[in-house]
């Protein structure tokens, strides 16, 4: 159902052929752009970035194309690029594969396959980013305490917590002011997140209104989709 549009009896790659590769690819580069400036953060350089990695790639596969040992040569090269940036979400590296996994598609010249692919997963990821499908439990937050060396952190605040929340896990302990103050790091579900104030001014009461943070439990690399 899918031809290449660069196959033809003589096998040489025409002008036409190419041209219609290289635009197909340009048009991809901006859907996928839109679809990753669809309601997140994002910087020019790296949604410029999506618009020409797709022709990039097509160029250099049909350059290439019907030779074995440059082709495995280029795949090596793709293996070492890397983005000299800011660590990337999931979001980015997805969007990156999905930019090249689009030029290696019009490089062989299948742009009909290209664009429904294109079109297909276009729709796929508006309906999941409209959705709720996979935000989560609201109810969990990142919950830091600070007490002093005074108060034992063990049980200090199992009272509150049972009163408060469905689950707490007490994932790190840290000293500051030579070991004078503890500063304790939960992550936390509410049973009822409209008590969350009433949940921290319980802690605060009990701390001697030292800081409290309470917020969505932070990963290493923010995830934004």
């Amino acid at each position: 159902m899918f031809s290449s549009i660069l196959t033809n009896a003589a096998g040489e790659l025409s002008t036409a052929g190419a041209l219609g590769c290289l635009l197909a690819s340009v048009i991809c580069g901006l859907v996928i752009a839109f679809l990753y400036m669809f309601r997140s953060s994002y910087t020019k350089s790296f949604v410029i970035g999506l618009v020409i990695l797709p022709a990039l790639v097509q160029v250099v596969i049909t350059v290439v194309n019907g030779n074995l040992g440059a082709a495995v040569s280029v795949m090596g090269a793709f293996s070492l690029i890397r983005f000299r940036s800011l660590p990337g979400t999931s979001k980015d590296i997805t969007f990156i594969f999905f930019a090249m996994a689009v030029g290696l598609a019009n490089g062989m010249g299948f742009v009909y396959y290209s664009g429904a692919i294109v079109i297909m997963l276009a729709l796929i990821y508006l309906l999941l980013v409209v959705s709720k499908f996979g935000d989560g439990n609201l109810k969990e937050k990142s919950l830091k305490v600070l007490i002093p060396e005074t108060l034992d952190y063990m049980t200090v605040f199992d009272d509150i917590f049972e009163k408060y929340l469905n689950k707490v896990d007490l994932v790190r302990v840290k000293t500051e002011d030579l070991g004078s103050i503890f500063e304790l790091s939960y992550l936390v579900s509410l049973k009822d997140p409209s008590q969350e104030k009433e949940f921290v001014d319980a802690l605060r009461t009990r701390n001697g209104n030292l800081t409290i943070i309470c917020s969505r439990p932070i990963s290493k690399a923010p995830e934004e989709m």
